[in-house]
């Protein structure tokens, strides 16, 4: 380029050499000149739109309005592409402007300028100076920059801005993840921050993205930080929790990890325990050194050296953390197993449901300990013991459990005698709703724990079978209840059908129960309630003089209200039905005599009842 000496263009005027002319009196000061040549450059080249040209005429449109305050021109001017382009001293003295006026009061909001103020200084302080600002400095001070003093000057630059905007931070309340400072230093070693990609009206947190910051900081040995800063802002959250917040899922697992295991350097290992497993519930892959710090917080969580301050709860807990995020590890698993067998006997007497829980886990976490078994068999026991003194009120008793444990303890008393009741019961009931197959069954499984060798003759099995119904229908009429005595009916009948020829004795019982049974409903039920019993055929007429009364006198008292019902049928059939019954006929046949062949259907009187 060519110019006169009075700093205006000389004879081969071009639109670079005008450019060079504007940004040199920029440079020199003599800023009344500079409007000119860019006036003359827009009106014989037009304004640069492509190209470095582009870049410096921008650029020097922005120092321009920097110089005079226009910060909205400042802004809508500054180049959305790379700054290399620019000239140096240009773009220092817009950094220059920037500082100084987001230093203003009232500026600590202002995101825009802040990202001038780091972008540009980011890329005037680099370490390999791609703008040449140290020859800059070298031009302007006449010779060369030593080493020491050009370090000392990036260094006191630099802390100038870090300063400046941490101070800004402070007084808008910014936390890392949203401060200029973090940005300003994320931008300086990684070029993170791109102010040109910003929407005019960016807040602080669209310096940088939440995933570029989050991994700057644990990157650069701040994972402290980034999770004090997210605890705050989601106290009761994970980011899986979050939508939007994936892309710091990583960078925060890292973090996690790092502070678990400086936790379990400085020996808090509950806290070390459970940021592991959080980072690994995040989809972190556990390291040989943090592994490391696992397996020492296990061993030693819940306990100090001295072994005072011993809390078998959280030991509990942080070896179940621990045992979960090394379960191959076998010194965990057999250190957890004991603390849960130790604390099972603990509280074996004082809390039995919990002290089974820690059993049980003990033999999940190592299911051939015996100390477990051991435990959970003496809570079985006892179980079984207040089951047959009828005092037991917990959870169903699970049959194969307590074959299992006669399988184990064969000698053991309450396992047998529960067995037998409980097959005997089984017994009981099938024979009642006529099962008699299934409750010989049940009879034989009796026999498995209390019987003589080779009981599995019908004749012995029958003898027990109907033993085991008189002696419940026996405990089933202890109490005068009309269900007491029903269900002492049925279970005499079900014992009678069974008996052979030597239990007479059995279907003596069971007119005795009907007879009662009669006379409780004579008492308290209604005429046809006895009727009822009676058409069950269960004893035959003529057996019990005081049962046929009964049933005679229902007859008479049901005729009786039917014909003041005016039903004088019904009273009719009814008084015939009396009369039968108390001439004592025989139960052969049908009561009320033989039904004539020829006729599809007689009413024989007994199955009316109404």
């Amino acid at each position: 380029m060519q110019v006169d000496e009075s700093g205006g263009p000389g004879r081969d005027i071009t639109a670079e050499s005008l450019l060079d002319a504007a940004v040199q009196a920029f440079l020199n000061a003599e800023f009344d000149i500079v409007q000119p040549i860019l006036q003359r450059l827009r009106h014989e080249f037009g304004v640069p739109d492509i190209g470095p040209g582009a870049v410096r005429h921008s650029t020097l449109l922005a120092a321009l309005a920097a110089r005079v305050g226009n910060w909205p021109e400042v802004l809508r001017q500054c180049p959305d592409f790379g700054l290399v382009e620019a000239d140096t001293g240009i773009l220092h003295a817009l950094a220059v402007s920037a500082l100084r006026e987001l230093a203003h009061e009232e500026r600590h909001t202002d995101a825009r300028t802040a990202a001038v103020v780091i972008v540009l200084w980011a890329y005037l302080l680099d370490d390999e100076d791609p703008g040449d600002f140290r020859a800059l400095l070298t031009e302007r001070r006449g010779e060369p920059v030593p080493d020491a003093i050009w370090e000392e000057a990036l260094a006191q630059l630099g802390g100038r801005v870090t300063s400046l905007l941490h101070a800004l931070d402070v007084r808008a309340g910014r936390d890392v993840l949203s401060a200029w400072r973090t940005a300003w230093d994320a931008e300086r070693k990684d070029g993170a921050v791109f102010f040109a990609d910003l929407p005019t009206d960016a807040g602080p947190h669209a310096l940088a993205t939440l995933e570029q910051i989050s991994d700057y900081l644990v990157r650069n040995g701040r994972g402290t930080e980034l999770l004090t800063a997210y605890d705050a802002r989601h106290p009761d959250s994970l980011p899986a929790d979050l939508p939007g917040h994936d892309a710091c899922v990583v960078p925060l697992a890292l973090a996690l990890a790092g502070r678990g295991r400086d936790l379990a350097r400085a020996g808090k290992w509950s806290e070390a325990l459970a940021d592991l497993d959080a980072a690994v519930w995040l989809g972190h892959t556990l390291r040989d050194d943090e592994r490391a710090a696992v397996l020492q917080a296990g061993r030693n969580v819940g306990r100090s050296r001295t072994g005072r301050d011993y809390s078998p709860l959280v030991r509990i807990a942080g070896l179940e953390q621990a045992h979960a995020l090394l379960p191959q590890d076998t010194s965990l698993a057999s250190e957890l197993t004991a603390e849960l067998v130790r604390e099972g006997r603990r509280v074996e007497r004082s809390d039995p449901r919990q002290s089974r829980s820690r059993f049980t886990r003990a033999l999940a976490v190592a299911p051939a300990d015996p100390a477990a078994r051991a435990g959970l068999d003496g809570h079985l026991t006892r179980d079984l013991e207040q089951a047959l003194g009828g005092a037991y009120t917990g959870d169903e008793i699970l049959v194969d459990e307590v074959r299992h444990l006669l399988v184990r303890a064969p000698d053991c008393a309450p396992a047998r005698l529960w067995l037998e009741a409980h097959h005997a019961e089984q017994a009981v009931a099938a024979a009642t709703r006529g099962c008699t197959a299934e409750a010989r069954s049940a009879v034989r499984e009796m026999f498995r724990y209390d019987g003589p060798e080779g009981a599995d003759g019908k004749g012995l099995i029958d003898d027990r079978l109907v033993g085991l119904l008189v002696t419940a229908a026996l405990n089933a009429g202890a109490e005068e209840t009309r269900a007491g005595l029903e269900r002492r009916v049925a279970l005499l009948n079900s014992a009678a059908k069974i008996s052979s020829l030597n239990h007479g004795h059995v279907r003596e019982a069971l007119h005795e129960a009907l007879l009662r049974l009669a006379e409780h409903l004579e008492e308290t039920a209604s005429p046809t309630d006895v009727i009822e019993l009676f058409l069950q055929d269960l004893m035959r007429t003529g057996i019990s003089a005081r049962f046929d009364q009964v049933v005679e006198a229902a007859y008479l008292n049901r005729a009786r209200a039917r014909e003041q019902a005016g039903d004088h049928g019904g009273a009719l059939r009814d008084r015939t039905c009396a009369e039968r019954v108390g001439a004592g006929l025989p139960a052969q046949g049908t009561l009320f005599g033989p039904v004539p062949r020829h006729r599809r259907h007689v009413d024989t009187e007994q199955d009316t009842l109404f």
